[in-house]
């Protein structure tokens, strides 16, 4: 049962986290997520039925702490005010809702542990907390087309910014094969995710 919340958090989570890139780049300059009827928290505008649905659900069978991807919301980064700069703001936007989300989690189970000694309450935490960490961490790992790539972008000299973005557009699935064959083989990820999440609850608790 514990693993069907996760999902169901997981999925409003990750529409949330793309809605952020459109908001950002909106304010920055680029109306394109706008245009599109992005900037909207209609899931059907963005669930993609591979990444928000399927994937997390298999990676739950197997075991494997889950996440996933909405339909990816369009920037263009040309359109932005100051491109190099804002375009680190957009990327960030994403992992940093989720870092707030699961901030909120953090303090219904601090004030569930310390104070109402509510376990129901502490569960709702974790089930809020949880999965948006687990989203920030991963998407904050700087390799493309993940948000932490923002970081290596800022040191891309501008004249191979265009082969970079044409790398990147074709890197998810490169990427997700590798999140697999970790599980399988070197588990350094699973080890990451399990420091980070003990580490939160320390400071729940």
């Amino acid at each position: 049962m514990g693993n069907v919340w996760f999902i169901v958090v997981l999925v409003p989570s990750i529409i949330l986290h793309e809605v952020s890139h459109g908001w950002v780049a909106n304010l920055c300059g680029d109306p394109t997520a706008k245009q599109a009827g992005r900037l909207t928290l209609n899931p059907i505008k963005h669930i993609d039925p591979i990444g928000s649905v399927l994937l997390p659900a298999v990676l739950v069978f197997l075991g494997v702490p889950p996440f996933g991807w909405a339909k990816p919301v369009p920037v263009n980064i040309s359109r932005l005010r100051s491109p190099r700069r804002q375009a680190l703001y957009v990327s960030l936007a994403g992992p940093l809702v989720n870092l707030l989300l699961s901030g909120i989690g953090l303090a219904l189970c601090a004030y569930a542990f310390h104070v109402s000694q509510n376990a129901q309450l502490f569960q709702v935490g974790i089930y809020i907390g949880v999965p948006n960490l687990t989203l920030a961490v991963f998407n904050l790992v700087p390799i493309p087309p993940l948000d932490g790539s923002a970081i290596i972008e800022r040191i891309i000299p501008q004249h191979k910014m265009h082969s970079y973005y044409a790398l990147r557009a074709r890197a998810l699935p490169i990427v997700m094969g590798l999140v697999i064959l970790d599980n399988f083989s070197f588990h350094l990820l699973g080890r990451l995710f399990n420091d980070v999440i003990n580490w939160w609850i320390w400071l729940a608790t």
